[in-house]
């Protein structure tokens, strides 16, 4: 990258998406590495909690209101793909590979339970 170029890392809350990638702070929330700065502070919304908490809630309300018209949770998840997908636990079984692989967990492919 050129010199100056600037890395906000939003992904810094699971492990980070570039080489260079290392936890910082509101209080400290820059370094330089390579020349290139980086931002990496996990959870970025905590800085300004009451516009995450309404951004949140109208993002979540629509998915609420959708499950209720499916005829609640279980229903819901079988009509709607995204939020089969989205679905970390179910029924007490891990159905996200990902996290099954970082924290050395059984999983199961949820597509397999939910029929």
């Amino acid at each position: 990258m050129k010199k100056g170029a600037v890395i906000v890392d939003v992904s810094i809350d699971t492990g980070g998406c570039f080489e260079t990638s290392e936890v910082t702070t509101h209080e400290k929330p820059t370094y330089i590495k390579n020349n290139v700065i980086h931002y990496c502070v996990p959870n970025i919304p905590s800085r300004y909690s009451k516009t995450a908490s309404l951004s949140l809630s109208n993002i979540i309300t629509p998915f609420l209101l959708q499950i209720a018209e499916d005829g609640g949770l279980e229903s819901a998840i079988r009509c709607n793909k995204g939020l089969k997908n989205g679905v970390y636990l179910y029924h007490g079984i891990l159905t996200n590979k990902t996290i099954g692989e970082w924290f050395n967990l059984p999983d199961r492919d949820i597509n397999l339970i939910v029929f």
